[in-house]
């Protein structure tokens, strides 16, 4: 088994819902085990603002999935979700994105991983440090990384439950 970290959000419809609906598809998949998921956050949109804010969550798993197998295994979740690809940074019911894979790193146009620009975004370092808070990415502490990020428009969501 395989260490990684998934980056979920969502913001048409019922958010919460979008993302529980993804972790539930992971949870019962037997190639994937759960091991932590972080509070939920509420975050500003990137790229294109004129659209709602999302609704983010980070997931640790351990799988037995190659990286390539786990990236069609998210690709297949946001497709059942019913994931449209109309504008990129878009609006959307959800998106599954592989943030980290131990002792994996690419950069091919299918799968980059590190994720690409994972660094730069509050949505996914904030959750993560949650979860992982002695995580390194590209060499340098997650500490400060987050560091960098202040300012940034995220809150986390208290779900009752």
């Amino acid at each position: 088994m395989n260490k990684a970290y998934l980056g979920l959000g969502s913001n048409i419809d019922d958010k919460r819902k979008n993302i529980d609906m993804a972790v539930d598809m992971l949870r019962n998949s037997k190639d994937i085990k759960i091991i932590n998921i972080s509070s939920y956050y509420e975050t500003e949109p990137v790229g294109y603002h004129d659209q709602d804010w999302f609704l983010n969550i980070v997931v640790e798993i351990d799988t037995s999935l190659e990286p390539y197998k786990l990236l069609e295994f998210c690709n297949y979740i946001e497709e059942k979700l019913k994931r449209k690809r109309i504008i990129r940074w878009g609006p959307r019911t959800i998106d599954v994105d592989i943030l980290l894979y131990e002792g994996f790193d690419s950069e091919d146009e299918k799968l980059t991983l590190p994720h690409p620009r994972m660094t730069e975004r509050a949505f996914v370092m904030v959750p993560l440090y949650e979860i992982a808070p002695d995580i390194k990415i590209n060499n340098i502490d997650i500490k400060q990384i987050i560091k960098n990020l202040e300012g940034e428009g995220i809150r986390k969501i208290n779900y009752d439950g």
